[in-house]
Parts: C-alpha cells; sequence; structure tokens
C-alpha cells in the first residue's frame, strides 16, 4: 500500500513561524493543511501562486505616485469593493469548510 502523506521539512525563521502559526490558528488551519493548499496552487498555477517583485516603497514613491495609490484605494473603499478583516476571514473559513 502506498503512504498517503510525505514528510516536509523546511527551516523557518522562529519568529516568522510564531506569526504565521498564529494567524493560521485564526483561521481554524494547521500548517501542514497551509503546506498541503500552497502546494495544490504551485501545482494549478505550474509555478509559485504569487508574483515575485520588489514593490516600491511608499518613502520611495513621489507626492503625486503616493497620492495615486491613496485615491485608488479610496476609490475602491467608496464602491464598496472592501470588506472588514473579520468578514473576509469569517468567508474564508466559510469557504474552506464547505470544501
Amino acid at each position: 500500500m502506498a503512504a498517503r502523506t510525505a514528510n516536509v521539512v523546511a527551516r523557518v525563521e522562529p519568529d516568522i513561524k510564531v506569526r504565521a502559526e498564529g494567524i493560521m490558528e485564526k483561521m481554524g488551519i494547521s500548517a501542514s493543511t497551509a503546506i498541503n493548499m500552497f502546494y495544490r496552487q504551485v501545482i494549478f498555477c505550474n509555478g509559485l501562486p504569487f508574483g515575485l517583485a520588489v514593490p516600491k516603497a511608499y518613502d520611495e514613491m513621489t507626492k503625486e505616485e503616493f497620492d495615486a495609490a491613496m485615491s485608488v484605494g479610496l476609490a475602491e473603499a467608496k464602491a464598496g469593493k472592501s470588506a472588514p478583516a473579520d468578514e473576509v476571514f469569517d468567508r474564508l473559513i466559510g469557504e474552506l469548510a464547505d470544501g
């Protein structure tokens, strides 16, 4: 009979591990579940499930660039394209439970 699971060994900075696992605990998922989800997304995307880039820091932006970025966020909020974080987490947890 084939093994149903395999071990993954990774070195992670202690503070990063504690912070990430604290967030996962609030979401009701284990580190193993999160890693499994990440691996599935890698397969689905045929690569990393997020873009790699060095974002421009706000302190490197001109005033005009900063104002433009803030205007986009404000417009999205006014258009109802935002939600309180606790509602988003509740929706995600519900989707995970239903999935």
